[in-house]
């Protein structure tokens, strides 16, 4: 069993509603959630839109390999109502979002998952719920706390805790 970190993200439909939706396909499809974050609110990150976002940091012990989690995650997503356009470069609206920032202490390259997310550093809406839970936990390849992520992260949007 693998401590594992999935960030929650939508902007579009009745966002707490998909998130509790999304716990409970998580809970029975990838393991068990033993955590959750506080609930934040962010603008959108690298892109234009009216709708921001709610994010949260869900914690699970799963038994599935990265590769077999990020499957699952991705199907998740489809269910509920994200739609990925193969042609369209770049961040949009969506109604789902779950992100592996951390698959334990792993250091993951494969082609469906790179853990740590390699721009968890860069973002204040995944810094923030993961200070939430783990504010002492190690980036096994900065070798910083997520606090001192958070710290020195540049990233100047809004994420405002609900």
């Amino acid at each position: 069993m693998e401590k594992c970190y999935i960030l929650f993200g939508s902007n579009q439909g009745d966002k707490a509603a998909i998130f509790e939706q999304a716990c409970l396909y998580i809970n029975n499809r990838c393991g068990q959630i033993t955590r959750i974050s506080s609930a934040y609110e962010s603008e959108p990150w690298g892109f234009d839109s009216d709708e921001w976002f709610l994010n949260r940091l869900i914690e699970i012990q799963t038994g599935l390999q990265p590769d077999a989690l990020m499957e699952e995650l991705l199907q998740i997503e489809s269910e509920l109502g994200r739609v990925r356009h193969p042609k369209m470069k770049g961040y949009t609206s969506r109604t789902a979002d779950l992100d592996i920032l951390y698959f334990g202490s792993q250091v993951i390259n494969t082609e469906r998952v790179v853990a740590p997310h390699p721009r968890l550093h860069l973002r204040r809406f995944a810094l923030m719920p993961l200070c939430d839970l783990i504010p002492d936990f190690v980036h096994p390849i900065f070798q910083l706390t997520q606090s001192e992520l958070l710290e020195r992260c540049t990233d100047d949007s809004v994420v405002n805790k609900l």
